[in-house]
Order: C-alpha cells, then sequence, then structure tokens
C-alpha cells in the first residue's frame, strides 16, 4: 500500500520515522508533500520518496493513501475530500476536521469505496477510538469522563504543586506543550473537539461542536488548589458527557476530582478516558496523549490497519439535542469585603433555587478586603446555580465574580 505524507511537521516526521524504522509489511512510503520541501527533506529518508510542494501531484499518483497531518479545517479538508472523492483512502488526526464534518466524510469515503481512519484525532497514542470502535462495540456505552488536553492537565498538575498559573503557561510554551496563543487549550476549545468525537463513536450521539458548553481554566487561582485539597480534591479539566433521555448532556471546563478517583493520578501531559458501560461496566484508557511519537504511533496502527484489511464498524449515529445540564455537587468560590450578613444573603440566593448547603470553608491569614471563602451545595442543576449566583452577581460586598466548578462523583 504506498502512502503519501501531507506534512512532515512534528508529526509527519515520526510518522514516516517509524514507517523507515520498523518498514511495517505492506507499507510503502512514496510521496512526502509539505511546502518549502527543501528546507524539510531528511537524508533518512529512503530516495525512492519523492518530495513535492504540489498536492495535485499527489492526487495523480497512484498512492493508495494520504495521511494529513497539518491541521485545521482548511485546506486539509478539501484535501481529504479530493483523495476520497478519487477513491484513496485517507488517514488524519484532525480533531477540528473530524469533529465538524466527520460524519460527511465517513459517508463519501464508503460512497467510493475507500475508507477513512482518525485513531489519532483524540487522546494521541492511546487507542481509544480503535478501542471504542472495536473491543467495547458489543456494549452500550452511556458516559463518558476523560481529562482529553495535556496541556491543561500540565499546567492543573503543575499548579497543584504550588507553581502560578502565568509562570506553568511559559514553561508549557517553552517545552512545546502550549502554542503562543494558548486559547484553544485553555478555554476548552481542543477537549470540545475530542469530546465530540467520543459522543459520535461510544454514545452514537451527532452533536454540533459550538453546541458543547465549555469554560476556561483561566479562572482557576492557587487559592482553590488549597481549598480542594481541604475537600479531599484537586483539579482537572474534565470533558463529560452522557446520555440523558433522547439526549445528552455535555460540558468541558475545570472541576474538582477525588483525590482517589483515577483523574488525580492523571499529571503533566497524560490523558485518561473513562467509559461507562450498560454491560461492561468502567474502562479506563490512560496514557501518553500528545507529543510527535505517541501520536506517529496511533497513524502508524491505522496505516497497518488499512494494509491488512481491517475493517472499522459502522457505528452509525444520530442527531442529538446536547444540554450542559448534570446533577452534581458544586464548589463555589467567593472573594468578598468582609462585612456581617455576608453567609445569610449567599444561603438565602440559593435556598431561592431549592439549592441546600453542603460545607463552608475559610482559611484564615488573608485580608478583610479581599477575603476569598468556599461554599458547597449539594447536587443541583448547574443552571439552578447560575440563577441562584445571578442575584447576588452585583452585591456591594462582592470583590470578584464567584467562581463555580462541578465537583466530579467517585
Amino acid at each position: 500500500m504506498k502512502v503519501a505524507l501531507l506534512g512532515f511537521g512534528t508529526v509527519g516526521s515520526s510518522v514516516a520515522r517509524i514507517v523507515c524504522d520498523l518498514k511495517p509489511e505492506g507499507l510503502e512510503l512514496s510521496h512526502i508533500f509539505n511546502r518549502s520541501v527543501a528546507r524539510k527533506k531528511a537524508d533518512w529518508v529512503p530516495k525512492s520518496v519523492i518530495w513535492t510542494e504540489d498536492f495535485e501531484e499527489v492526487l495523480r499518483s497512484d498512492v493508495d493513501v494520504i495521511v494529513e497531518l497539518v491541521g485545521g479545517l482548511e485546506p486539509p479538508g478539501t484535501w481529504v475530500r479530493r483523495a476520497l472523492e478519487a477513491g484513496k483512502s485517507a488517514v488524519t488526526g484532525n480533531k477540528k476536521l473530524i469533529a465538524k464534518h466527520g460524519i460527511e466524510l465517513d459517508r463519501l469515503a464508503r460512497s467510493n469505496g475507500a475508507h477513512l481512519l482518525y485513531g489519532a484525532a483524540v487522546a494521541g497514542g492511546i487507542p481509544v477510538i480503535p478501542g471504542l470502535q472495536q473491543g467495547l462495540a458489543g456494549d452500550r456505552i452511556t458516559r463518558i469522563e476523560a481529562i482529553l488536553n495535556g496541556t491543561c492537565n500540565y499546567i492543573l498538575s503543575r499548579m497543584e504543586a504550588g507553581d502560578a498559573f502565568a509562570d506553568v503557561l511559559k514553561d508549557a510554551q517553552r517545552l512545546g506543550y502550549a502554542e503562543a496563543d494558548p486559547s484553544e487549550d485553555v478555554d476548552g476549545y481542543d477537549a470540545r473537539a475530542k469530546l465530540v468525537i467520543l459522543s459520535r463513536i461510544a454514545l452514537r450521539a451527532a452533536v454540533e461542536v459550538e453546541s458543547v458548553a465549555c469554560r476556561s481554566i483561566t479562572e482557576v487561582d492557587a487559592v482553590d488548589l488549597v481549598y480542594a485539597r481541604d475537600l479531599n480534591c484537586t483539579i482537572r479539566q474534565i470533558s463529560k458527557a452522557e446520555l440523558r433521555g433522547d439526549g445528552i448532556s455535555a460540558t468541558v471546563g475545570p472541576m474538582l476530582v477525588p483525590l482517589r478517583s483515577p483523574f488525580a493520578w492523571s499529571r503533566r501531559t497524560e490523558n485518561m478516558v473513562l467509559v461507562c458501560g450498560q454491560y461492561g461496566g468502567d474502562v479506563v484508557f490512560s496514557g501518553h496523549g500528545a507529543g510527535g511519537n505517541p501520536t506517529a504511533v496511533a497513524v502508524v496502527s491505522d496505516l497497518i490497519s488499512l494494509a491488512h484489511g481491517s475493517k472499522v464498524a459502522d457505528l452509525p449515529s444520530r442527531a442529538t439535542h446536547v444540554s450542559g445540564e448534570f446533577e452534581l455537587r458544586h464548589y463555589i468560590r467567593f472573594v468578598v469585603r468582609d462585612q456581617p450578613g455576608i453567609v445569610a444573603e449567599i444561603a438565602g440566593a440559593l435556598a431561592s433555587e431549592k439549592i441546600n448547603i453542603d460545607a463552608l470553608f475559610q482559611r484564615t491569614g488573608y485580608e478583610k478586603g479581599s477575603l476569598p471563602f468556599v461554599v458547597t451545595v449539594e447536587p443541583c442543576a448547574a443552571s439552578a446555580l447560575r440563577r441562584a449566583l445571578d442575584r447576588i452577581r452585583h452585591a456591594g460586598w462582592l470583590s470578584e465574580t464567584p467562581l463555580d466548578m462541578p465537583i466530579l462523583g467517585e
């Protein structure tokens, strides 16, 4: 099977290296497409490989499969479509493309006798997608909880050890874990795209990417990690989706996780995915979710599957309504100008939505004009809590907008 690489960056060069080193049976690297190929050429790539800056040359050739590793919606979306229309199979790690157009591209592949594989689109080198498509196809998955962004996991696990957000972000950028503009990671958009893909495969629910609410981890302060520890918890960016009647509930954002939870054990750039099956119970996938080599392993594994005729199970999904409602306990951090009656006013706002206070935490040593304290509440709907907090959002004693985070169940 002749393979053309589109993109020779971190992942693309790792794919080429694995194919050249391991020489998997049935695979031949024939083309490498990239801008400015003259500066990209590597002497360890076989001389038989054609280097080109012209996608049309790749399309006209006798390659059997293109591997798209450029990323983004365009022009990669056009390249993948044209390859599939020409009857060539495609392998990609492009989460944005698969989240937004995966269903359409799957249909296009099938209608042209081709295949589309994207095992590298979620959790890098962890075989989550093939595990769901093949290993768990015989179960009915009802819930997904996951750490899907290595950058956020790196930042929050470093903050857990006492480091400041700004300092950790700079380190993450220096190490290549975060982009110069980190918003795609820290604001939850990267994890949201991956959650949409997993929801389609595992829950058989097709949802629009923009319909899933996400919250930024930039709202988390060092004091929140301190209070989380008082609650025997830590904080992670969690992607969560579960079946609810005819729809699903889905959200991405910082959550408190109990220290006994496997998510609390996930550190640095590790990813972790927990799926709950109606018959098989909980299954956890864990490992390195990012980086050139782990992601390349997933790409090459897809190529080997194609070369040996493996058929991906067709798990049809349906358009599904999505909401952000979960019945969970919540952590609410207030920063106030201390005065009598604050707790009574908070309790009244919560009671108006029939929300019960679980506990109140206030550490000493903070100035009275900027005093942080935490209220935890019993399980409640997120919308009810938002309404309660809206009642006190403009209170004169508030120094900052309250921060609320769900507390993940064990």
